[in-house]
C-alpha cells in the first residue's frame, strides 16, 4: 500500500508539472468534437428534427465528425442537398412499411435512434467496402450518400438503381440484426448450410455462394449474417426478385459438392424460416411487407 501511494505522489507530481507549463491551449476549442464544431441550425436541421427526431426519435447527423467514423480511413462529408431525398426515401422504403406491417410503437421501440451519414464508402485492407455499420442496435452508419439518386432528382440513370438498392439493403440489414438479437431465430436455421461459412467470402462472387445456398456471398461470413442477409434481400428484391434468384442457380455441382437441387431446397428453407420467425417473434406478416417493400422500391427507381 505505501509504495502505491508514493507512485500515485509521484505520478500526480509529473503530471502537474506537465500542466503547469506556459503552453498556449487557447485553440483547443477549435478542435471538432470538443466544442469547436458548433454551427447555427438551418433549415435542413429544422426538417430532420420534424421528420425524424419528433416522430420516431432519430436523431441524423450529417454534419461531418470524424469520431463518428475510423480515423484510418478516409471519407467524405455527404452533400447537404442529397440529405432529404435520401432520408425521404429511407422513410418511404423502410419506416413507412414497417409501420403499417406491425404499428408504430412495434417501430419506435426497435428503431436505431441514430443516424450517421458519409458521402462515401469505407474501403477495407482486404479489398471490400463498407457501405453500413450498427452499434448495438442505437447507431447505424451509412455510406454512400453521395452517390444516392432517385428517378426524381437530376441526373439519375438507371445505373443509379444499385447504389440506391445497396442503401436500403443496408438498413434492412442492420435492423435484422436488431430484431434477431432482440428475440433469436430457431437455431435449425444455423444447420442448413452448416459448414459451408467461411471467413474467405469477399473472394466468392455471390453467384457461386448461391450454388451452395446462400442469397449472397457475405451471407456465408456466418450463421447471424445469412439471417439478416436473407432478410434484406427477401425485402429488397421482392417475391419475383427472390425467386429469380433461387432459379438463377445453375445445374450441376457447386465447388463444394452442393447440388442444383440442394441449393435451391437451402435457400427455400431459409425463406420459410425468415418468414415464421417474423409471424411468430413479432406478428409481423412477412410477405406483405415483403410486397409493399418492393412496390416503395419500384415507385423510386422504376
Amino acid at each position: 500500500m505505501k509504495r502505491i501511494k508514493i507512485f500515485f505522489f509521484l505520478f500526480a507530481a509529473v503530471v502537474f508539472a506537465a500542466c503547469s507549463k506556459e503552453d498556449d491551449l487557447s485553440g483547443v476549442q477549435d478542435i471538432p468534437g470538443l466544442g469547436g464544431d458548433t454551427w447555427v441550425p438551418g433549415s435542413l436541421d429544422a426538417w430532420l428534427h420534424d421528420t425524424m427526431t419528433v416522430p420516431y426519435n432519430i436523431e441524423v447527423k450529417y454534419k461531418w465528425d470524424q469520431f463518428e467514423f475510423d480515423v484510418t480511413k478516409t471519407l467524405v462529408p455527404p452533400r447537404e442537398e442529397v440529405v432529404i431525398p435520401a432520408i425521404m426515401a429511407i422513410k418511404k422504403v423502410w419506416i413507412d412499411n414497417y409501420i403499417n406491417a406491425a404499428d408504430e410503437i412495434f417501430f419506435k421501440k426497435y428503431c436505431p435512434k441514430f443516424f450517421i451519414l458519409s458521402g462515401s464508402a469505407e474501403w477495407n485492407d482486404n479489398g471490400t467496402i463498407t457501405l453500413g455499420t450498427a452499434e448495438g442496435g442505437r447507431k447505424v452508419v451509412m455510406y454512400l450518400l453521395n452517390d444516392f439518386r432517385t428517378k426524381t432528382m437530376p441526373g439519375y440513370t438507371m445505373r443509379d438503381t444499385g447504389n440506391v438498392k445497396q442503401i436500403f439493403h443496408v438498413i434492412e440489414h442492420e435492423f435484422g440484426h436488431i430484431l434477431h438479437q432482440t428475440k433469436m431465430y430457431p437455431p435449425e436455421f444455423k444447420k442448413i448450410c452448416a459448414g459451408y461459412y467461411t471467413g474467405n467470402w469477399n473472394n466468392i462472387l455471390d453467384s457461386e455462394a448461391r450454388q451452395d445456398g446462400f442469397v449472397t456471398a457475405y451471407a456465408m461470413s456466418n450463421e447471424n449474417e445469412d439471417f439478416v442477409e436473407m432478410i434484406a434481400m427477401m425485402l429488397i428484391e421482392g417475391k419475383a426478385g427472390f425467386d429469380r434468384i433461387v432459379n438463377s442457380i445453375p445445374e450441376g455441382f457447386s465447388v463444394n459438392g452442393s447440388s442444383q437441387a440442394q441449393a435451391k431446397e437451402r435457400l427455400r428453407q431459409k425463406e420459410a424460416m425468415v418468414v415464421s420467425y417474423f409471424k411468430a417473434s413479432y406478428n409481423i406478416d412477412f410477405y406483405s411487407l415483403q410486397d409493399n417493400t418492393r412496390k416503395s422500391i419500384v415507385q423510386l427507381l422504376y
